[in-house]
């Protein structure tokens, strides 16, 4: 995998490569070699007015309201490996699509902030291997894509007119036979119908591995919500799965409630929710509510199965279950607000993906 450019690592870095780097962004809009900031024209021409050819002319784009702007169209074979933009406006009003070798309907769609685990439209530092959130609204993520034919990037615009600051760094090379195409797909369910589990995957059909979980998890009960297990049905499974968690938190890899004691002002003893990032599971983000219009508490987790892919031969389905607690030491089925962005990779063709939610029923509300 080195050696044509693909799959990189500290332990591999000096290893020479025939693959050629490119990189995509408002200043060289295809990519092209030796052509990046030769723009005359653009949303900063005014603010170069006096400098000319060469001095940041056209460092964003702007989206129009119900249009869609092709970030990307990338000849292959290659693979994406970093992308970094700075939408504006409503994160959950921007849809972002990749489509591999010119098929019909995209392997990636979901809105941009919970493709990049930052899913309540408020930000929130997410550091980890696959995905980095930086302030003050910097998505980064560093998963491999790679495409034989074609790679085609796009934004829909459903909200109010936009801009768009981006990069897209990529490579020219030969694909390996057994890569595998990246995938990710977004789902919400709010509120979550009593005693149903949410579905974050299904329909997946052929071979491949998941690779991640991101989850919008917004409570509508007092109390512990994440008492669900999270189950991976795969390869035939029908009503009982093959892996099966021990709970939400301890999937994202916490435990106890994501609790740390400590004490208030007056010196008693409190418990409080604990954001953290690591390399592979975070809870990056807790609102928790302001006491007037703000009242919900909210919270955004990602899993990333990087050291542990889920490799499934045949199918796949993933869900959670939303358990919490009730009187007499009893679970609550819970009716809470669940948006996940699933990721994997697979060999084409996919299963069309589920209708995305129109734009109330993506609101953050």
């Amino acid at each position: 995998m080195a050696f044509n450019g693909l799959g990189m690592h500290l332990g591999n870095l000096s290893l020479l490569s025939k693959a050629k780097t490119r990189s995509i962004s408002p200043e060289n809009l295809n990519g092209e070699k030796g052509k990046g900031g030769m723009a005359t024209e653009g949303t900063g021409a005014r603010a170069a007015r006096d400098l000319g050819l060469g001095w940041k002319v056209n460092p964003c784009v702007r989206i129009l309201s119900g249009t869609t702007y092709v970030i990307a169209d990338i000849e292959g074979p290659g693979a994406i490996q970093q992308i970094w933009m700075t939408p504006t406006g409503t994160w959950r009003n921007s849809i972002i699509r990749f489509y591999w070798d010119d098929e019909e309907t995209p392997s990636v769609e979901c809105p941009v902030g919970d493709f990049f685990a930052c899913g309540w439209g408020q930000f929130a530092q997410v550091t980890s291997l696959a995905v980095c959130v930086n302030p003050g609204s910097a998505f980064n993520c560093y998963w491999e894509m790679p495409f034989r034919k074609r790679c085609r990037i796009t934004m829909e615009n459903i909200g109010d007119d936009m801009t768009l600051y981006y990069q897209v760094n990529y490579t020219l090379t030969e694909v390996p036979d057994d890569a595998a195409y990246f995938h990710a797909q977004f789902r919400r369910v709010n509120p979550l119908p009593y005693k149903e589990v949410f579905t974050v995957l299904d329909g997946v059909k052929g071979q491949g591995q998941y690779i991640g979980t991101y989850l919008a998890w917004g409570v509508n009960n007092n109390g512990w919500w994440g008492e669900g297990e999270i189950k991976f049905f795969m390869d035939g499974d029908t009503d009982f799965a093959t892996i099966v968690g021990t709970g939400t938190e301890d999937y994202f890899c916490g435990s106890y409630d994501f609790d740390v004691k400590g004490k208030n002002a007056y010196g008693v003893e409190t418990l409080e929710y604990q954001e953290f990032n690591t390399p592979y599971a975070g809870m990056p983000q807790v609102i928790r509510g302001d006491g007037h219009y703000q009242v919900q508490q909210r919270f955004g987790m990602y899993r990333w199965h990087i050291m542990d892919p889920i490799r499934f031969e045949q199918d796949l389905r993933v869900t959670i279950q939303a358990l919490g607690w009730r009187s007499g030491g009893r679970y609550l089925p819970l009716q809470d607000d669940i948006a996940s962005v699933a990721f994997w990779y697979q060999a084409e063709p996919h299963a069309p993906f589920p209708s995305l939610p129109d734009k109330d029923g993506l609101e953050v509300i």
